[in-house]
């Protein structure tokens, strides 16, 4: 399966913030939507990526007050990316690889088109693993085919 056809489902929808927006804009965010990472945008192109163990590390390394600090302060610049055409078992593998759970979907361009989660990736090798079972299981199950008999005599 590839990273087009899970967005199929999914949807495009992505939650973006600016760098020179501040943690507690990030934190609203990441709590109205429930989410994990948000992308980091200067217009269309991708700039960052922040999730929630940058603000747990950044937490952990002061005892001030981070929710004025700008989010280019906490966030991952340098953003592993996927395509549309890439398949869900090598991001399986980038993701586990890089120990990251969000992939921004980019252009050949670099603009930011989704963002696909380690969640979005396992659901969609259930889905293709759940059909080549049921595949096997039917063409185990079905009958021979007859063919034609031809008498010798």
């Amino acid at each position: 399966m590839r990273v087009h056809d899970v967005l199929k489902r999914k949807g495009h929808d992505v939650v973006t913030i600016t760098p020179d927006a501040t943690v507690a804009d990030l934190l609203k965010l990441l709590n109205e939507y429930k989410i994990g990472s948000v992308v980091v945008v200067d217009g269309d192109r991708i700039v960052g990526l922040v999730a929630e163990r940058d603000i747990v590390a950044q937490l952990a390394s002061t005892e001030d007050d981070i929710r004025r600090l700008p989010v280019r302060q906490l966030m991952e610049s340098e953003v592993r990316v996927c395509s549309l055409d890439d398949d869900t078992a090598d991001l399986a593998a980038v993701m586990t690889e890089y120990r990251v759970r969000h992939l921004p979907v980019a252009d050949e361009n670099g603009r930011l088109l989704a963002i696909v989660s380690i969640g979005d990736v396992v659901k969609a090798r259930l889905g293709t693993l759940t059909d080549e079972r049921n595949h096997l299981i039917n063409y185990v199950q079905q009958e021979p085919p007859k063919g034609r008999v031809i008498s010798g005599e």
